[in-house]
């Protein structure tokens, strides 16, 4: 395990990434994919840039190891748009939209539970062939993800987490109104409390909850983050998909035995990455500690001034620690290899 930084802040628990601003102009395919009851949309960046690093695994899509990124709670593929052009010399990398999220419609059966967001990992990645992933979540994705390596081990060659909501005793007050949002009536009730916000306005609260620094989105990607929240507003399900979605979370905290979050982190096999923000107001800090010691043999990276999108605030930095555990993954199985 390494550390930048020692996790000793107080911070804490449920997650609202914003849907946009990501990708700074980076050319991108979009396209879905249906399974039964299920259909998702897939973001891909176009082409591989030189190696960087000295890095080997570069060419085609078939010559590159596949990567799966899973955006959290209000969030979209487009949270990854920053990173996944920084790792495409080193990983054929695509990015779902989970149901009912970003352009993905409502799953048939209505289901926002995390074992059913974990679900649709597994069902799209036995669909699509290409496991083992380099599976890399946030948030909610986290916790998806999480269930997907503890459940599917053969799925998953590396997992990194970038705030991962696992469960937490004591969530902060600058999380609560994110929990609330699983009470049912309160999204109905917060929607016609805020119905005369512009999307302006609700970009701006979304960012302040979720940046460290609010400041480092440019006003291009601000500007998309608005049309993206303004376009999703007149989606017929958005608010019923958050609900629900936050009640699923909330569930999940409440689980006990061995679909308990932390129990299923301790059974990952998975060489494991955590990335944390010293200034995320939903996800602790302080938590960074706990996960370092359930993952086992974990690298923890943490971000004294990063929030609760990592990726989409520092993402040079956060594509440096990923590249280091492909690189730890490469020796380990060069090393398998001749030993065999």
């Amino acid at each position: 395990m390494s550390s930048t930084e020692s996790p000793d802040t107080a911070t804490a628990a449920l997650p609202v990434p914003p849907a946009g601003p990501g990708g700074h102009g980076a050319a991108e395919t979009v396209h879905t994919v249906a399974l039964p009851g299920l259909t998702l949309t897939v973001r891909t960046p176009v082409g591989a840039p030189a190696p960087q690093d000295g890095g080997a695994e570069t060419g085609t899509g078939r010559d590159r190891a596949p990567a799966l990124y899973v955006h959290g709670l209000g969030g979209s593929s487009q949270n990854w748009s920053d990173l996944m052009p920084l790792l495409a010399d080193r990983v054929d990398g695509e990015a779902i939209d989970l149901p009912g999220f970003g352009h993905s419609p409502p799953p048939d059966d209505g289901n926002y539970s995390v074992s059913a967001q974990a679900r649709a990992v597994i069902r799209y990645l036995d669909a699509a062939g290409r496991g083992p992933v380099h599976l890399i979540g946030n948030s909610m994705g986290g916790a998806a993800a999480t269930r997907v390596a503890a459940v599917r081990p053969d799925l998953v060659r590396t997992l990194t987490l970038i705030s991962p909501a696992l469960p937490e005793l004591r969530p902060q007050l600058t999380a609560v109104p994110t929990a609330l949002l699983a009470v049912p009536g309160i999204t109905g009730l917060f929607g016609r409390l805020t119905h005369d916000w512009t999307p302006e306005r609700r970009t701006r609260e979304v960012l302040a909850l979720c940046y460290g620094d609010p400041g480092r989105v440019s006003p291009e990607g601000f500007n998309a983050a608005v049309d993206e929240y303004a376009r999703r507003l007149e989606l017929p399900y958005f608010w019923e998909v958050m609900e629900r979605s936050a009640r699923g979370l909330v569930n999940a905290y409440t689980l006990g035995g061995q679909h308990n979050l932390w129990r299923q982190a301790e059974r990952v096999l998975a060489p494991t990455l955590l990335v944390y923000g010293g200034r995320d107001r939903l996800v602790s800090f302080r938590m960074a500690r706990r996960a370092a010691a359930a993952f086992r043999g974990s690298r923890l990276l943490t971000l004294p001034e990063a929030g609760h999108v990592a990726m989409m605030e520092y993402p040079e930095t956060v594509a440096r620690a990923v590249r280091e555990l492909l690189d730890s993954d490469m020796t380990d199985v060069t090393a398998d290899a001749s030993r065999s």
